[in-house]
């Protein structure tokens, strides 16, 4: 259009000004549609590297508030658009199951429950028998932790420095000496890195390296050059394993009691080179994993001109201690999925006690228990028969139904706290414990999915988006097999033939 005539003719002025106006609603309306969808873009890539909350998040959001304040942050089903309301052929679902049953070895001493999108059970066998679930428990605690813990929050790792020292005319000289008081403290952070703060990485995203470097520059801004190193490790109180874990714990390379602070959830690999955020095998684990921590703090500040005398000792910080450097783990959410993708019983236990401390409930293993049980409760999941005699399924003497199983995967697939539940349950054919166990490749990406590995257990529980639509949740749990191989074996058959109903 040509708007630079020169006639001033009224008609002319007028036809102007209507296209000036025309033209320019038209910029406003594409300007605005870039603007919206280069705020869109931003969004994206803003929320996928974690530098604003959201749904797509997998770095840290930044530096929040202690995992034991704040509220709960709401967040989107897992399920999308898919049809909620699609039914569940109850002839379909017959058949899957007498082929489970009818499985050589599988014996007979077996649940199974199958609901819809609502929760409602379609189909099952034996529901309401209590069954030995193993590493399935472990459901149950992460969806009561994360839907009263805040999971877009962090540990927090600091070196605390004695008050009075290097401060508002306290300045050490430069003939110092007795060494000042150090107190390394973290409220629980269990998979510090040796090294430097890792972004890429859950285990290890806070390192001691990048603390001990922090730590040494303020230090010798101080002309502070010697440190009386302690840890504080006093979180969880002075009980930190469930009484019966240690029967299933051979080599303690299952568990270890939890604490506030652990490198590499005290794992000792022996130089072994690793990725950290996944494990092929489970090395034995340290029995004093805080102290641990500590001495690879002390060792990393010595490398850096702050020499650490006499022992490193368990203490509480002095009152009033100054907080001279600190590291930030991934977020709970993060660590949460890292749990579950790995059983880890170690971290599962601790997120139980989270919840007791967060709750109010006893800070001990019983505390934990009894703090999840009263969260599922509140969140109408039906416990009866329900005994935990640990968080994580590891410990002998734990039973529950399959129905507590299946409610808990239903909640899962619902809007609202506790998603964090469900974002680490493991993709049969892609990642977790389950990732050998896609028995039919028309399945994959289908199932969501936590299993349980005991001498005389295999489970299962989880949730399915269905091949023609919809989706369900189910549960299956096998004890006392006659062939524990086959029993496994049909366990993975069931679950794929799900994918088809």
């Amino acid at each position: 259009m040509n708007t630079t005539g020169s006639s001033h003719s009224g008609h002319g002025a007028h036809a102007r000004k209507t296209v000036n106006v025309a033209r320019s609603r038209a910029w406003r309306i594409v300007v605005s549609i870039v603007i919206t969808l280069l705020l869109a873009a931003g969004y994206f890539v803003a929320d996928i590297n974690g530098v604003m909350p959201g749904p797509l998040t997998i770095l840290p959001a930044g530096k929040t508030a202690s995992v034991l304040s704040g509220s709960v942050r709401s967040a989107k089903s897992i399920t999308g658009s898919a049809d909620l309301n699609k039914p569940i052929d109850k002839n379909a679902t017959e058949a899957v199951i007498n082929t489970f049953a009818a499985t050589p070895g599988l014996g007979s001493d077996f649940s199974l429950a199958i609901a819809d999108a609502d929760g409602k059970i379609v189909d099952s066998r034996a529901a309401d028998t209590p069954r030995e679930p193993a590493s399935t428990m472990k459901t149950l605690t992460a969806l009561a932790s994360s839907s009263m813990l805040d999971m877009g929050s962090s540990f927090h790792t600091d070196a605390l420095l004695d008050d009075g020292v290097g401060v508002a005319g306290g300045d050490v000289s430069e003939s110092q000496t007795q060494p000042a008081g150090l107190t390394l403290k973290s409220d629980g952070d269990m998979l510090l890195g040796a090294g430097q703060s890792d972004p890429n990485h859950i285990n290890g995203r806070a390192g001691l390296a990048t603390l001990a470097d922090e730590t040494a520059t303020a230090l010798k801004k101080r002309n502070i050059t010697q440190v009386r190193l302690k840890y504080d490790d006093t979180l969880f109180g002075s009980v930190r394993s469930p009484a019966a874990i240690a029967s299933n714990n051979p080599g303690n390379t299952n568990f270890t009691g939890i604490s506030s602070m652990a490198v590499d959830g005290g794992r000792q690999w022996g130089g072994a080179d690793h990725d950290p955020d996944l494990y092929t095998e489970y090395p034995e684990l340290s029995t004093t994993p805080a102290h641990d921590a500590a001495a690879t703090f002390g060792s990393l500040l010595s490398q850096r001109g702050i020499s650490v005398d006499g022992d490193i000792a368990s203490d509480k910080p002095a009152k009033n201690a100054e907080r001279v450097a600190t590291v930030t783990s991934a977020t709970l959410s993060e660590i949460m999925a890292f749990t579950l993708r790995h059983s880890d019983n170690t971290l599962i236990e601790e997120f139980g006690r989270l919840l007791a401390l967060k709750t109010g409930a006893a800070d001990s293993p019983e505390g934990a228990t009894q703090a999840v049980k009263s969260r599922l409760d509140k969140l109408g999941i039906d416990t009866t028969n329900l005994h935990m005699a640990d968080c994580s399924g590891l410990s002998e003497g734990s039973t529950l139904e399959v129905k507590t199983l299946v409610e808990v995967q239903s909640h899962n697939l619902k809007t609202g706290p506790g998603a964090a539940a469900a974002e680490g349950l493991s993709i049969p054919g892609l990642v977790g414990t389950a990732r050998n166990r896609l028995e039919d490749p028309s399945a994959a990406g289908l199932l969501r999915v936590k299993s349980g590995s005991l001498d005389q257990v295999t489970s299962m529980a989880g949730n399915v988006s269905r091949k023609n639509g919809g989706v369900l949740a189910f549960a299956v749990v096998v004890n006392n097999p006659q062939d524990y191989g086959a029993a496994k074996s049909a366990v993975d058959t069931f679950i794929s033939a799900l994918a088809g109903l």
